[in-house]
C-alpha cells in the first residue's frame, strides 16, 4: 500500500503521519529522502524481515532528491505488499512522471496551507481542537483567538494548550494570557499612523523594537499600504476587493473606515513614504527602525 501527503501544512501533515504511526502495530521507519541512496531501496521496499511481518515506512522530501525522484518511477511496481510506504512531500512537481504515477497508485491526502481567507475554518477548528483537550471555547472566544494570533495552527495549538488550563476561557483571559500575532501589532500600528496619534506610533515602534524584525515588520506594513490603496481607488464593495487581492474580508474591513476619509492625492503620498523607506533600506546605511518610524510618522502627518 502506498499513501502520499501532499502539501504544505506542515501540522496536519504531522499529524497524519503520528496517526499512521498510531494505527501501526511496530515501529515506523522514517526516512529523509533528499538523502537516501539508490542501494538503500530495494531493502526499503522489500516485506518482511526477521523483526516484523509488517513495515510502515515514511520517506519525507524525496523530490528534493532530484535523481532519485525521477528514478523511484521504476520501483513504485516493486513496493511489497508487507510495506505500507507513505511518500510525503510538501511542494512537488506534479507534472512529473514519479508524481503521476504515483498519484495513480496511490491513497492521497492534500494538505494545503491555510491563508487569511480560512479564518472561518480556523475559528471552527479551534472550537473541536478546544473540545478534545476538554473545555469549552465558544464563538466569540474562537474569533478573539484567531484575530490575535492568525490562522498557524501551530501557534493556535500551542495558545490552546495554554487556555485548557484555565477556568473559564472568555475573550478578555486570550488577551490577557495569549501574545498577540505581529500582524495584529502592525494593524495597530499603521492604524495609529491613520489616525495621526504620533505619540502612539514612536511608543509602538520602541515596544516592537524589543520583539519584532524591522524588514518583516516593513513587509507587513506594506500589505496594510496596498489594502489601502485597493479600497481607495476600488469601485467595488470590500468584500469583492478582498476576494480580488486574496485577503480575508475582516482584515480589510479595518481600513474601510480610514479608507472613505482618504482621496487618491493622500494615499499617494503615503504610498510615497513608503517607497522611499523601501528604497532607503536598500541603499542607505540607516538603521532600518529609524526608516520605518519616518515612514509612520509621515503617514500621521498627513
Amino acid at each position: 500500500m502506498i499513501t502520499l501527503l501532499v502539501g504544505e501544512n506542515n501540522f496536519e501533515v504531522t499529524r497524519a503521519i503520528q496517526k499512521l504511526g498510531a494505527d501501526f502495530d511496530g515501529i515506523a521507519e522514517k526516512i529523509d529522502g533528499s538523502e537516501l541512496e539508490p542501494r538503500q531501496l530495494p531493502d526499503l521496499l522489500a516485506g518482511a524481515t526477521l523483526f516484523a511481518d509488517k513495515r510502515l515506512v515514511i520517506i519525507k522530501n524525496l523530490s528534493d532528491n532530484k535523481s532519485m525522484w525521477a528514478n523511484f518511477v521504476d520501483f513504485i511496481p516493486r513496493v511489497s505488499d508487507d510495506v505500507h510506504l507513505v511518500i510525503v512531500e510538501p511542494k512537488p512537481d506534479k507534472r512529473t512522471k514519479t508524481y503521476k504515477d504515483l498519484h495513480k497508485v496511490s491513497v492521497v491526502n492534500e494538505f494545503a496551507a491555510w491563508t487569511d481567507r480560512d479564518e472561518r475554518k480556523a475559528e471552527e477548528w479551534t472550537i473541536k481542537e478546544a473540545a478534545n483537550l476538554d473545555f469549552t471555547l465558544d464563538k466569540k472566544s474562537a474569533q478573539t483567538l484567531v484575530r490575535q494570533i492568525g490562522v498557524d495552527q501551530w501557534q493556535l495549538y500551542r495558545a490552546l494548550e495554554k487556555l485548557s488550563v484555565v477556568d473559564s476561557v472568555t475573550p478578555d483571559v486570550i488577551a490577557d494570557i495569549i501574545e498577540t500575532n505581529p500582524s495584529e501589532n502592525v494593524f495597530q500600528l499603521f492604524d495609529a499612523a491613520l489616525k495621526g496619534d504620533m505619540a502612539k506610533v514612536r511608543q509602538m515602534v520602541a515596544t516592537l523594537q524589543l520583539s519584532e524584525d524591522p524588514y518583516r515588520l516593513f513587509g507587513l506594513l506594506s500589505g496594510q499600504v496596498f489594502q489601502l490603496v485597493a479600497l481607495v481607488i476600488g469601485e467595488k464593495p470590500s468584500t469583492e476587493i478582498a476576494k480580488d487581492i486574496g485577503v480575508h474580508p475582516y482584515a480589510l474591513s479595518q481600513l474601510v473606515s480610514h479608507a472613505k476619509s482618504l482621496n487618491k492625492a493622500k494615499v499617494k503620498k503615503i504610498v510615497d513614504a513608503f517607497v522611499e523607506a523601501d528604497a532607503d533600506m536598500k541603499s542607505l546605511g540607516v538603521e532600518p527602525w529609524i526608516l520605518l518610524e519616518r515612514a509612520l510618522l509621515k503617514v500621521a502627518a498627513i
